[in-house]
């Protein structure tokens, strides 16, 4: 239960004064709760930036291009010749020093009439300019009698709007949300406090709402980061009382002699890396603890996470008990059973791939083999953990591309009460700050080493101008055998418009490559992207238009071109992962990133970054610098923090300081107990980490 005192915050965003009935589905949109605004999600919608309007100098020292607020008096109207002209009213106002225009285009002449009478004294503020040798500003922002004035704000909050809603509204609207914030316990130690200099929760608010100065608002400034520090101590302790919980849940020991691991290491055409021995090592060690296993494997793209992902299951299948992998989509779980069918046979196990596809007589010959034990190893989609599918003795879960697989679900699967250790694997590095942000709760072991034998990537960037080369060099590499990969652009975030993009692209290439030319997206249904996709794989199509639903994991080693078509609209490590799907063979792999000029600076850095380096974590950090953790992680995933005020480009530094925050608190009290952790509880609710709030109640 929420306690009482933060009702008034979470009551409707309709009552504030400025909302209202008419307003309110304008809020819900602009704060993107379709469900309904909260007070409190306007108190939390912060200004990005102000409008300074301190500069208040005579006519004659105002400096161009700047806000000034001048104090004037009205001397003339021009008034255009007739209603329908297209001709602005200008308005000439004086001080003792000069002259300034004031032009309306489009103006309710009334209101201009009324508002700057000829011969009243009047504040204006807006931006002025020089036009033509004179002083002038074009609509005004504000125009003032001297009671106006007087309550005009120095620094005015300017925030992100929606259409139909303007600035003087949504700043009521955050002045009373302000007015219902309770007095609140301070939840932040001392210590932190007085080494950070950190303002009060209620004192930042107000400095965000209410600046004093531009710098009040500034996202490392004082205000923000008591805000960013504040959510981040929240995410800490929800991950730690997720990991409690998990860890909690009575785990198993999986007592292996390691023959089955043994016998599949020597059947393995090379050798691991030394990465790959020590992640080996750290998850055998987790399951043969009794403590219930929760790790992370992140590798780079090819560094071999699937291989010892397989020597885990083995372990587990050693040891009397059942492994289940579970992938994102149909190619990738079949491509996954047809990498490991033949090294698990080989050992002498059995194992099965069970997708939404599969015929009603399949799955249920599949279902009673998994309930009769005849199943070591279930491969598959998310239908691996429908409530109809009931393992003999599921001992190990591997969660492939842990982004569709937020902390809300890690949750519900210890909700259930299932006891079998869980390998999360993610083919997307993952700088540090986001892997204690998000994956707090687990254990991590990296990859950083390519196996053996995998070769460089020859990256280079080509104006898009140079369309007719790259197609006359394609031709030469067809001709020696090659194969090759061509990406579509993203068009505006519509799949649609995407599909149209590619659908051009493979109409141009058939021209001048004819049937060699296969085409695969996002809108095909299953099947037909598998055998778009399996003809490829073949040599039956040698070259593959696709949008980016190539990106993960799809496996062609003699695939040696890679071709991004509009490389400036793709983040970096989009471009990271696209070029992994080449280098996977002997031959020497090239990646060709077409871009339309002039290029910004974020896209320029991007393309460069990629031509320096192959080195994922690198990127990935880059990547953060360059773009914000919401978009480097997908972030918009479900289950995701979904931060509102910590920009972990930003604020990554804070994020060790607040885990050990947490940490001491849970260590004091693991339910959060008594009055000297009540402000924590109340922080859990404010920032609705209302799982975690609701582990503490329940135990």
């Amino acid at each position: 239960m929420r306690p009482s005192l933060l009702d008034p915050l979470f009551a409707p965003a309709a009552s504030l004064p400025g909302i209202g009935p008419k307003n309110a589905k304008l809020f819900d949109r602009l704060l993107g709760k379709p469900e309904g605004a909260r007070v409190v999600d306007v108190l939390f919608h912060l200004p990005y930036a102000t409008l300074d309007r301190r500069a208040r100098p005579k006519i004659r020292d105002a400096i161009p291009d700047t806000i000034v607020t001048i104090e004037a008096k009205v001397t003339e109207h021009r008034e255009p010749p007739n209603a329908r002209s297209r001709a602005p009213f200008t308005v000439l106002v004086e001080d003792e020093t000069g002259d300034v225009e004031l032009v309306f285009f489009l103006a309710n002449h009334a209101w201009v009439r009324s508002r700057l009478p000829v011969g009243a004294t009047r504040w204006i503020s807006g931006k002025l300019e020089r036009w033509d040798g004179r002083n002038q500003i074009v609509h005004p922002d504000r125009v003032m009698d001297a009671d106006e004035f007087a309550r005009l704000p120095a620094v005015e909050p300017v925030y992100g709007l929606t259409e139909g809603l303007f600035q003087r509204t949504v700043a009521r609207a955050a002045e009373g949300a302000l007015k219902r914030l309770p007095r609140l316990p301070e939840w932040i130690g001392a210590e932190t406090l007085h080494l950070m200099k950190l303002p009060g929760f209620e004192e930042a608010l107000r400095s965000m709402h209410r600046p004093a100065a531009p710098r009040d608002v500034d996202s490392a400034g004082p205000a923000a980061t008591r805000l960013a520090y504040d959510e981040l101590l929240a995410n800490q302790l929800a991950l730690l009382l997720v990991r409690a919980r998990m860890r909690g849940l009575s785990g198993r020991a999986h007592v292996a002699e390691g023959a089955l691991g043994r016998r599949l290491e020597t059947a393995l055409p090379f050798s691991l890396t030394g990465a790959q021995r020590k992640a080996v090592e750290e998850i055998r060690a987790d399951l043969k603890a009794e403590k219930r296993m929760i790790r992370l494997l992140q590798g780079d793209v090819g560094s071999g996470k699937t291989i010892v992902a397989l020597i885990a299951m083995v372990e587990v299948v050693e040891a009397g008990r059942q492994a289940a992998m579970m992938a994102p989509t149909e190619v990738l779980a079949r491509q996954h059973y047809e990498r490991m069918a033949p090294l698990a046979e080989g050992a002498g196990l059995r194992i099965a791939l069970m997708t939404g596809r599969d015929k009603a007589s399949e799955r249920r010959a599949t279902l009673a083999a998994l309930a009769s034990r005849e199943i070591d190893i279930a491969v598959g989609t998310h239908a691996l953990f429908q409530e109809s599918v009931a393992f003999a003795d599921l001992g190990l879960a591997v969660v492939d591309e842990q982004h569709r697989f937020g902390v809300r679900q890690r949750l519900a699967l210890a909700s259930k009460g299932e006891v079998a250790d869980l390998l999360v694997m993610t083919a997307t590095p993952i700088p540090r700050s986001l892997v204690l942000a998000y994956f707090g709760d687990m254990d991590v072991s990296a990859l950083r080493e390519k196996p053996p034998g995998r070769q460089p990537i020859d990256t280079r960037a080509m104006p898009i101008e140079r369309l007719q080369e790259v197609a006359a060099g394609l031709a030469r590499a067809l001709a020696n055998g090659a194969r090759a990969y061509w990406i579509c652009p993203l068009v505006e975030e519509s799949e649609t418009l995407d599909v149209a993009a590619a659908e051009d692209r493979t109409a141009h290439l058939r021209a001048l490559f004819g049937d060699a030319v296969g085409l695969v997206h996002g809108r095909m249904n299953g099947p037909d992207k598998d055998a778009a996709m399996a003809r490829f794989q073949k040599g039956e199509t040698k070259i593959l238009v696709a949008t980016t639903v190539v990106e993960v994991g799809v496996d062609v080693p003699e695939a040696t071109i890679m071709i991004v078509e509009h490389a400036e609209r793709f983040g970096l490590a989009q471009l990271h992962q696209l070029r992994g799907r080449v280098g996977r063979g002997a031959g020497r792999s090239s990646c060709l990133l077409l871009y339309k000029g002039p290029l910004g600076e974020a896209a320029q850095a991007r393309l460069e970054t990629l031509r320096e380096t192959e080195d994922g974590f690198r990127i990935a950090e880059e990547d953060l610098r360059l773009r914000g953790e919401g978009d480097v992680l997908g972030a918009r995933q479900a289950g995701a923090p979904g931060f509102r005020f910590a920009r972990l480009e930003v604020h990554g530094s804070l994020l060790k300081r607040a885990r050990e925050e947490a940490a001491a608190a849970l260590k004091r009290s693991e339910r959060l107990t008594g009055e000297e952790n009540r402000g924590l509880r109340l922080l859990l609710y404010l920032f609705e980490r209302n799982e975690a709030a609701r582990l503490i109640e329940a135990g």
